[in-house]
């Protein structure tokens, strides 16, 4: 049953400290007394998560009071905007007050997409410390469990390109509503030259105007920083008894975020789903990584995300505790609960020019004789970022090209006698060297066909700091499910960066986020393989 909508009443909510935050509110016309669903977010309150998910209307439409709020110091909401240092607070002040909206039955649910993700772990991380009343259920749409290791940085590194784009966007909008419009101009022209200059981790106009952003805290990577504003440390230690529907993409920069909070909540005891579709963060869609991956993946989950709070707060059948998406056979796979594969791996071989032609390397069942291939990083003409997560373009696209590279070692395996479906967590264990003090290593999964085009599936980056201990260098790439066809091959493709999406390791010692264009050095990466050292690729398969 559906339900007339009203037109959105705007309110303002006082929080302790006096500070009125601006919500719209939706209600279903003749529903009597139903939950509330409550969205907090930085962007304006208009947008609501439209980029994914639909209006607020819709969801009001399906019997619950929406509201959208604006976050302390954006949209319309009074206060100052500091990046989640008070969403915990005012999140559990505002769940309070929606609990006392005319025609709400006492139960609050949040829902909502990314930082809109956030803000609902850090709500309900309020209301435990303060002891005022919880969510009745979360749907967390694409979202960090740990600031740090699930969003700002990864395998150790910062995450250079994304997180100068999103930093230049939030910034430019604290200058627009100070009413600064020379700094709000600088910074929208800004995004044109990212990662350029002398110092490509620095941007001169977010120094220009460090009053409006948060990016030099990002670069200088203080765990207190990270602890205050992370759900994982606010939460740590506590029994999370609470239902949550956690929603990834396996193109999602976040995933490893969704994971590890649907696993935190799952143990809590409560009623836990997982949803996970090929969708990049965003846009979603069936072609939102390249190649078309049918209906199922355009469908969206606004239907799942009702479905869940129907059943959870309003008693109707539940749905599937885990869907995943295969890649393979284009279609949403449902288990009772995540399933665990069976390990296996492939060992790298080749006889010593893997870097120089994509027809020396191997990936073999076996370790085989000891070998070693070298590989030379030239900061002149780094080897790209391309494809998935991070990738320009991002994506499931054709790496083949990148593959000729003469600074990319590729190991391929043997056609497929069998269908193979893999899914679960994705390593590299590569024993590697370098001549220098310190070196990054980015790991890529593709899928090689027929004629020659290899699909890139899964892929990761890990930076290797001075003095690190000896042992192979594991590089973990993000989760997947794909059943790849018979024939096929799977192949593993190592380098030593992948600019602009991280920055480039000069080298020396000195973290990257501090160096210059002029400091990095050219870099030679010793790739061992076989008897005693048996660098391998390590996948989770489906029986």
């Amino acid at each position: 049953m559906t339900y007339a909508v009203s037109e959105p009443e705007t309110i303002a909510i006082a929080m302790p400290d006096g500070a009125r935050l601006v919500a719209d509110v939706y209600r279903p016309v003749g529903a009597g007394r139903v939950p509330v669903l409550l969205m907090r977010q930085p962007y304006g309150r208009k947008i609501a998560s439209t980029v994914v998910l639909a209006h607020p209307v819709w969801y009001a439409a399906h019997g619950y009071i929406v509201m959208v709020q604006d976050v302390r110091g954006r949209g319309d909401s009074e206060g100052e905007f500091r990046l989640l240092v008070d969403d915990a607070a005012d999140g559990a002040a505002t769940l309070a007050a929606a609990a006392d909206l005319a025609g709400c039955d006492g139960r609050v649910a949040t829902y909502g997409f990314s930082y809109q993700g956030i803000t609902q772990y850090l709500a309900f991380a309020g209301a435990r410390a303060a002891r005022t009343i919880e969510p009745a259920a979360m749907a967390v749409v694409m979202a960090p469990w740990d600031i740090r290791n699930h969003w700002a940085y990864e395998g150790g590194a910062f995450r250079l390109q994304g997180g100068q784009m999103w930093a230049v966007q939030m910034a430019a909008e604290n200058a627009r509503l100070a009413g600064d419009t020379a700094a709000h101009h600088a910074l929208r022209s800004a995004l044109g030259r990212l990662c350029g200059g002398f110092h490509p981790a620095r941007l001169d106009v977010l120094d220009a105007y460090p009053q409006y952003s948060h990016y030099a805290d990002w670069l200088a990577d203080d765990p207190t920083y990270w602890a205050a504003r992370s759900p994982s440390a606010l939460l740590a230690g506590q029994r999370l008894e609470l239902p949550t529907f956690h929603v990834g993409g396996w193109l999602d920069i976040m995933l490893d975020g969704t994971f590890a909070a649907y696993q935190a909540f799952r143990a809590g005891g409560q009623p836990s789903r997982l949803k996970v579709g090929p969708w990049p963060h965003l846009p979603w869609g069936r072609r939102a990584g390249g190649p078309d991956m049918g209906a199922a993946a355009g469908a969206g989950i606004d239907i799942d995300i009702v479905g869940f709070f129907d059943h959870v707060l309003k008693g109707a059948e539940p749905t599937a505790a885990v869907e995943l998406f295969d890649l393979g056979t284009r279609r949403f796979v449902a288990f009772d609960r995540l399933p665990e594969g069976r390990e296996a791996s492939l060992f790298l071989a080749s006889n010593g020019r893997a870097a120089p032609t994509v027809t020396d390397g191997e990936l073999v069942p076996e370790p085989g004789g000891a070998g070693t291939d070298r590989l030379v990083s030239d900061p002149w003409r780094p080897a790209p970022g391309f494809g998935l997560t991070l990738g320009t373009p991002g994506g499931y696209v054709d790496r083949a090209a990148v593959d000729d590279r003469g600074d990319v070692a590729v190991y391929t395996g043997a056609p497929l006698a069998a269908d193979l479906t893999i899914s679960g967590p994705i390593r590299a264990e590569i024993h590697v060297t370098s001549d220098r003090p310190s070196f990054d290593l980015a790991a890529t999964l593709s899928v090689v066909a027929d004629d020659g085009s290899a699909m890139a599936l899964a892929g990761g980056f890990t930076r290797v700091p001075a003095g690190a201990t000896a042992g192979p260098v594991v590089v973990d790439l993000n989760r997947t499910m794909m059943t790849v066809a018979a024939g096929k091959r799977l192949r593993l493709s190592l380098a030593a960066a992948a600019w602009p999406a991280f920055m480039l390791n000069p080298g020396t010692g000195v973290r990257p986020e501090e160096a210059t264009f002029a400091d990095a050095q050219v870099t030679t990466l010793a790739i061992r393989h076989g008897a005693g050292a048996p660098s391998r690729l390590v996948f989770a398969c489906l029986e």
